[in-house]
């Protein structure tokens, strides 16, 4: 067996360095190959349940997932069920960065697919209902690009896949752009030394109260923070319809003006007798001179036939069979002809978007949460004279976090996230026990360093401050932006138990250390909590 992986292996390193396809670009509202040809994406997705979403999504942070990439025998089965089904593109929604993906991107390219990555996975991922963009996320989006990135085979990466998916949560929107655009910068950093274009977007769901807002806000404002494509995850074409029945033809008007790249990152409703009962006439739509002129192609949801039952192919052990609507799907990919036009005769004339306004449905402004910087963090919580108990276990953050925000909300100001207003303390990217090393301090400090104000039964310490001068400038910039945060934070004192796009209310965890201080009944329901103890909660989307 090692002799027959290892045989594999070499083949595969030949076949890598014989042939590559060609790196796609971004032009205007369209794709093109690096030589000039119109790149229409006819993809499916391509990862088993546990690590996708599929429409309505999951909110379980501890689903695991399996890398659909990382095993070259499993790529070796199914690699030419893609291949023969007439596919371009496949999207994974995770994968791990640390894992060797040489051997199943070698056999892609050799199939002439592409791949688009979502950059999250299920327990690390802009979580819509406590939404942050930290350190740990954001080294996790670098690492998937790391992998990645150096397959020529690679279209792109999702920052977010329905993140916000209702008018209750758009403020997590926010934290997604900022992601957005980190994510960008650091690709176009690669790029400056040697790298390539490689686009970042965002997969939003279809809901009528808030797409327009959605597609408007991730479009709007200085481009370098804005998506490089939009992905549409649609479901509206089921059974018989046609190109107005299913409201294709308002997505092609709305789209029609947009400045970037647009496809469906999901579609194939099974509502008509299930997946086997997919006609696939919406694949012929799309694909027609009605909507290549805005869309550029979709991704069929998707490759495995699981639970949900929208699956193209029946696994069983180490045997893929297709199923009736893959040859379905098959015979209407082998038909489609779009017509294109050349990168050099192509000349954009699009404009981003305008920033939609703070609304009932729209609770994002148009600054966004500050880039994560662990170097900022370590200055600021070495900096610190009141720290945390060193035992302090990280489920007890909350209760000091409660106490300190009701009683003195500047105190606070550092790791504020209020996105209806746009402001951001310069902390709230931290690790949460550095946020909490934050907040003592601010405290401390606050209450001109009384004995007892560092204490909190124990869970608190006085330490020596430890930061040293190269630390000066970063701390300097980052307290005028607390001092900002804290006028934005005064008076924040709110007891709503409900979810808030702004960070204001959310409830503490119950009090185990300090119960000499606090009751449940005293404590605040502050959104500091959630971006703070945000880190441990469920993922909800990709």
């Amino acid at each position: 067996m090692g002799f027959v992986r290892s045989a594999l292996t070499a083949s595969l390193l030949l076949v890598s360095n014989a042939a590559a396809l060609d790196p796609i670009v971004m032009k205007g509202t369209k794709f093109f190959t690096k030589s000039g040809d119109q790149f229409f994406i006819k993809g499916v997705a391509y990862q088993q349940e546990a690590g996708g979403s599929g429409p309505g999504g999951s909110t379980d942070s501890s689903t695991k997932y399996v890398d659909p990439l990382s095993d070259a025998e499993t790529c070796q089965r199914d690699v030419p069920l893609l291949e023969k089904l007439g596919v371009n593109t496949i999207r994974t929604y995770a994968i791990d960065p640390k894992a060797d993906h040489s051997e199943c991107m070698a056999l892609l390219d050799k199939a002439g697919i592409y791949v688009v990555a979502d950059l999250g996975e299920p327990a690390l991922s802009i979580n819509r209902e406590s939404p942050s963009w930290n350190v740990e996320l954001f080294d996790r989006y670098k690492g998937v690009v790391d992998n990645l990135g150096k397959y020529d085979n690679v279209i792109g990466f999702f920052s977010g896949n329905e993140v916000t998916n209702n008018n209750t949560n758009t403020g997590a929107s926010a934290f997604v752009k900022a992601a957005t655009r980190d994510v960008k910068k650091y690709i176009s950093d690669k790029a400056a030394k040697g790298g390539r274009w490689m686009g970042v977007g965002y997969a939003a769901n279809d809901d009528a109260e808030i797409r327009a807002n959605m597609a408007q806000y991730f479009n709007c404002g200085e481009q370098s923070d804005a998506i490089d494509f939009w992905g549409y995850n649609i479901y509206s074409w089921c059974g018989k319809s046609s190109f107005t029945e299913s409201g294709y033809d308002v997505q092609v008007k709305f789209f029609s003006n947009f400045s970037v790249p647009v496809f469906f990152a999901e579609y194939g409703c099974n509502t008509v007798n299930g997946a086997e009962g997919r006609l696939w006439d919406d694949t012929t739509a799309i694909y027609s001179s009605e909507m290549t002129d805005v869309f550029s192609g979709g991704i069929v949801y998707m490759f495995h036939e699981e639970e949900n039952d929208y699956g193209l192919v029946k696994v069983s052990g180490d045997d893929a069979t297709p199923m009736k609507n893959y040859k379905v799907l098959q015979s209407k990919l082998a038909d489609v002809k779009p017509s294109s036009t050349s990168m050099a005769a192509y000349n954009p004339t699009n404009s981003p978007a305008a920033c939609p306004a703070i609304s009932e449905n729209w609770k994002a402004a148009d600054q966004l949460p500050p880039t994560p910087d662990s170097a900022l963090c370590e200055c600021m919580s070495a900096s610190a004279a009141c720290a945390p108990a060193d035992d302090l276990a990280e489920k007890d953050f909350g209760d000091i976090f409660g106490y300190i925000c009701k009683e003195d909300a500047a105190a606070c100001a550092g790791i504020k996230q209020d996105t209806e207003a746009g402001v951001y303390g310069p902390y709230g990217m931290c690790n949460p026990k550095d946020q909490l090393a934050h907040v003592l301090d601010a405290y401390y400090t606050n209450q001109n360093k009384a004995s007892t104000a560092c204490d909190f039964n124990g869970a608190a310490k006085v330490v020596s401050a430890k930061a040293d001068t190269s630390c000066q400038a970063s701390l300097a910039k980052a307290n005028s932006a607390v001092s900002v945060a804290a006028t934005a934070t005064a008076g924040s004192t709110s007891t709503s138990s409900s979810t808030s796009d702004s960070t204001e209310n959310a409830a503490a965890p119950g009090s185990v250390r300090m119960s000499s201080f606090m009751t449940m009944g005293d404590m605040v329901l502050s959104l500091y909590m959630v971006v703070a103890m945000g880190v441990g909660a469920g993922m909800v989307m990709l």
